[in-house]
């Protein structure tokens, strides 16, 4: 059986240039659509995008909803679901106004690739993601040993993420000269680090606590002094590996060079939360930690708009939206906090009237 088909390679590229350049999708979201046109692809035994009809996805639909996932062993989640249809059903939508495709696949052919109303609701339902409060984050970097630089740089990298809340991909991109540790900034270039969407904007330290702070600029330090490293240098360098006393691959230290992606840092992230005794988080929910903190800290929409630009948010609606979610307990409490009656707003009331009417009194009066 073909493994590929030469012809559907050739327009596929087209396609995920298209997405790269003309829609500039990340290298994630790209490789994400080539896995749903991959697996579509060996559905169909590889078969000429040509000849692509309604029924195809029907059954392809069906298909999916009986695979299970590598990961959990369970079917195939209608978000996993879902996600992989719809990149299919944009695709062969683009693939309808493509010269040598028109007069062969119609627009509407694409809409097969749909969910039920009720699966796709489902499948895009907003859930409340677990999220580690400070205290937690703050007793796993307590927890973190510092005897050797690998511990060191590990501890530190927590740190820096609580301080500043940059994600894991532009935190392995970082170099030294990105730190202003005296200012307390972040300057996020995208010239040099993978920001979301490639945007640059700078951040200053969260106020996460002043030790926090200290094991950062502590870390910088030794890099600059002890190290005599340089601004184009790592902020946070990969493990260098070296041949041990018995022969075989051992982590040796510091290697100057940067990570190739974030995947060493979700490593270490797992790894102290399991050490401090606490279920997994990922980096990014730290972004979340943050959040909730600037909800509790900030007094005037002025300072939230700070906080969220802090964040790399252009707006303040994508802070609110996309990490503002009240917990569960505290939207009990809050909502039951509403229901007792405010005896003393009434009171307030009263006083206020009669301070007028006093006032208006003395006047006529005088």
């Amino acid at each position: 059986m073909s493994q590929h088909n030469p012809k559907n390679e050739r327009i596929k590229r087209q396609y995920l240039i298209f997405l790269r350049e003309a829609k500039r999708q990340s290298e994630v979201s790209v490789d994400a659509v080539a896995a749903a046109l991959a697996r579509f692809e060996r559905f169909t035994r590889h078969r000429d995008f040509k000849t692509f009809q309604a029924q195809q996805a029907t059954a392809f639909k069906r298909h999916l909803a009986d695979q299970d996932s590598q990961a959990t062993g369970a079917k195939l989640s209608k978000a996993t679901r879902y996600a992989t249809l719809s990149h299919l059903k944009r695709f062969f939508q683009w693939l309808a106004g493509q010269p040598g495709y028109k007069s062969s696949i119609t627009y509407s052919d694409a809409e097969y690739f749909n969910l039920p109303d009720k699966d796709a609701r489902v499948a895009t339902a907003r859930r409340q993601r677990p999220v580690p409060t400070l205290e937690q984050v703050r007793h796993v970097i307590r927890n973190m040993p510092a005897d050797d630089d690998l511990q060191r740089r590990n501890r530190a990298l927590v740190a820096f993420m609580l301080l500043t809340g940059a994600r894991d991909r532009a935190v392995a991109s970082m170099k030294l000269k990105h730190v202003d540790p005296v200012a307390g900034r972040v300057h996020q270039d995208a010239r040099e680090v993978e920001t979301k969407f490639s945007k640059t904007f700078t951040t200053c330290f969260f106020p996460v606590g002043d030790d926090i702070r200290q094991i950062v600029v502590d870390w910088v330090t030794y890099l600059r002094e002890q190290k005599l490293w340089g601004g184009d240098d790592p902020l946070f360098p990969r493990t260098r590996i070296a041949v041990d006393g018995a022969s075989r691959f051992a982590p040796a230290g510091l290697e100057r060079a940067h990570w190739s992606d974030a995947a060493p840092i979700r490593r270490i992230f797992r790894e102290a939360f399991s050490a401090a005794g606490l279920p997994y988080y990922n980096p990014h929910s730290l972004r979340h930690t943050l959040v909730a903190l600037g909800q509790a800290m900030c007094r005037t929409p002025e300072q939230f708009k700070s906080w969220s630009q802090n964040l790399g948010h252009e707006g303040v609606l994508t802070t609110f939206y996309s990490y503002g979610t009240v917990p569960l307990q505290r939207q009990a409490e809050i909502m039951a906090d509403l229901a007792i009656p405010r005896v003393s707003d009434v009171d307030e009331q009263k006083l206020i009237r009669a301070v007028v009417e006093a006032v208006k009194a003395s006047t006529s009066a005088g």
